[in-house]
């Protein structure tokens, strides 16, 4: 059998041309590969060229094109996904860009000399491209009896890999389960996703109820697109999201204060306020920030706040996590500290108050230890800032949140929180922090020499003096002593009779 078999093998090449045949790296070889490259791939997707979806391809950054090119040339899918499809379908110029690939994560990190893996619930990539970064994501696979899940069902691990098929169906809402082919500027859709953005539709892919229970940040989710695209809500999935919206006390509190980060902080923050009041969403997303929002002079604060977040965001400058929370928190310190103030001096109730708004007993407030330090900061400026005690002034400009408190300090004199001269004491500070040496001490004197306000003593007052302890007659005639500083005795103590 043997000798037959090399017989036939020898015998097979008798009759055909003497020609060497291509090398893997010859130029028919590489042709043969570029033709296979370019026959479209079939999916189970609506494909939409480049005409009907309109994303320009010049506005993919060389981050993105360079992690999807590194991956398809070592033989791997590589899409940008998610929500830079769907803005660059409407319009917009996406922040952050994701890509999808059947690559598994360790497969990923040889890739990339600047990667690292990063997470525990599911595994991603994070690949460095000059200053951007780019997150790169494993298809996810739809095997539910492989994931891991809480008594509500909630998912704790999911590092289930499958197809791009079974990522789409993981995904959360159909405008997000977009995938865009970089080489072919072609946008693939598996669960209508294309209609729903020209519809301007929110719609959870699959049952709500099943998805919201897997993970209830979603419903959050869905509250932050309606705010931030204007869209509605799939009649459907809006009644799971008000049948479901209790299992966000089951979430980490750490997950939802960078849920609020992504709600006031993105240029949308007073319509994202609107939707989660609709929808009753705001006690479950931040308690204190509820019963702020259940009167009227704390829901006008607080909408005057986001009103100058969204400023700031729109005019691209830089927000502080610290001296937002210390703004929407504010008015029920403010009404602790009132509070607190019955039987106790007014720093004293101050810092009580602090601690019972940022400690509370039930966790419903968890920031971190900076954060909570900025925001104790900018609230001990305030009644500081108010007195303009002269021997403090130059103490308090020097002070690192200085500006933050300033900043709050003149919100709360604009709100009309401060009486009728709140006004003219946050332009003083506002004047004397932008003067130079001369004008400070100038204003200094001026602030000294001043007649002392209702609600300040100012240091060109006159000093209370202390009272002492009267000494008995026998003691006093004994020593022969007529008190301290040459006061006597009865001097020391009129008014005690």
């Amino acid at each position: 059998m043997i000798k037959k078999f090399i017989t036939n093998l020898f015998a097979s090449n008798k009759g055909k041309s003497n020609a060497p045949t291509a090398a893997t790296g010859s130029r028919e070889a590489k042709k043969k590969q570029i033709a296979r490259a370019k026959k479209p791939v079939v999916h189970k997707a609506n494909s939409y060229p480049a005409k009907q979806h309109g994303i320009n391809p010049k506005h993919i950054p060389e981050s993105a094109r360079m992690v999807t090119q590194t991956l398809s040339d070592a033989g791997f899918d590589a899409y940008v996904v998610g929500g830079a499809v769907r803005d660059l379908m409407l319009g917009h110029i996406p922040k952050d860009f994701d890509v999808a690939t059947n690559a598994r994560p360790e497969q990923v990190l040889k890739l990339f000399r600047r990667a690292r893996i990063i997470g525990r619930r599911f595994r991603i990539v994070h690949v460095m491209h000059k200053r951007d970064l780019i997150e790169v994501t494993t298809f996810r696979g739809d095997n539910i009896d492989d994931v891991e899940t809480d008594e509500h069902g909630r998912v704790l691990r999911d590092n289930v890999y499958g197809g791009i098929e079974s990522d789409a169906k993981r995904r959360d809402m159909t405008i997000n389960a977009l995938y865009y082919d970089v080489k072919r500027q072609v946008v693939l859709d598996y669960h209508g996703g294309v209609p729903d953005l020209r519809d301007q539709v929110l719609r959870i892919i699959g049952e709500p109820d099943t998805r919201f229970r897997e993970d209830p940040v979603r419903m959050l989710r869905i509250l932050r697109f309606m705010a931030k695209l204007d869209f509605d809500v799939e009649a459907h999935t809006l009644d799971a999201m008000n049948a479901c919206k209790d299992l966000l006390r089951n979430i980490p509190s750490a997950r939802l204060f960078d849920e609020t980060l992504k709600f006031f902080t993105t240029g949308h923050a007073g319509a994202s306020m609107d939707v989660l009041q609709d929808h009753d969403f705001t006690e479950f997303l931040m308690p204190v920030l509820h019963e702020v929002m259940g009167t009227d002079r704390g829901a006008d604060w607080v909408y005057a706040v986001l009103e100058q977040t969204d400023e700031r965001v729109a005019e691209d400058k830089s927000l502080s996590p610290g001296f937002l929370f210390a703004s929407l928190m504010w008015i029920k310190v403010e009404e602790r500290w009132t509070f607190h103030q019955q039987q106790n001096p007014s720093i004293v109730a101050l810092d009580m108050a602090m601690n019972e708004v940022v400690h509370t007993d039930d966790g419903e407030v968890v920031l971190t230890k900076r954060f909570t330090a900025d925001m104790r900061d900018i609230w001990s400026l305030q009644p500081r800032l108010e007195k303009r005690l002269p021997r403090q002034v130059p103490k308090l400009l020097e002070h690192p949140r200085f500006r933050a408190g300033y900043d709050f300090l003149l919100l709360r004199a604009q709100m009309g929180h401060l009486g009728d001269t709140g006004l003219d004491v946050a332009n003083w500070w506002g004047i004397m922090y932008g003067a130079n040496g001369a004008q400070r001490a100038q204003m200094l004197e001026e602030l000294r020499n001043a007649p002392k306000s209702a609600n300040a003593e100012g240091e060109g007052a006159p000093k209370k003096r202390r009272r002492r302890k009267s000494k008995s007659k026998s003691s006093s005639n004994a020593n022969g002593e007529n008190g301290v500083n040459g006061e006597t005795v009865a001097d020391s103590s009129t008014g005690n009779d």
